[in-house]
């Protein structure tokens, strides 16, 4: 059994047991969390699709740990103008593992 979540405008396939890495959610470690945006979840021999969501489908997680991700470089080189700019950033990400899915 497998869903897919909307969460921080992005979309993610989980299943159970899974660990995954959101944008930061606004909450600390071991920290529960619900997901009501699902918008599809799958069995062995039947599909739900959502028109956007699948209603009464939820998705329970745990927050594991809050962290920052790999730096992004952003580079910018104009010629001849002697003219350019570095610029990095690190996204603040929260570590999330899948306790359960279930549906309404």
């Amino acid at each position: 059994m497998y869903a897919i979540i909307e969460a921080g405008g992005k979309q993610y396939k989980v299943s159970k047991d899974s660990v995954i890495d959101v944008e930061k959610l606004g909450c600390g470690p071991k920290d529960e969390i619900t997901f009501d945006n699902v918008l599809l979840v799958a069995n062995d021999n039947e599909v739900k699709i959502g028109a956007p969501f699948v209603l009464g489908a939820k998705v329970l997680a745990a927050v594991t740990r809050n962290f920052k991700g790999r730096k992004v470089l952003a580079f910018k080189f104009r010629r001849r103008k002697s003219s350019k700019s570095k610029k990095g950033h690190r996204q603040q990400l929260s570590r999330v593992k899948i306790k359960e899915i279930v549906l309404g």
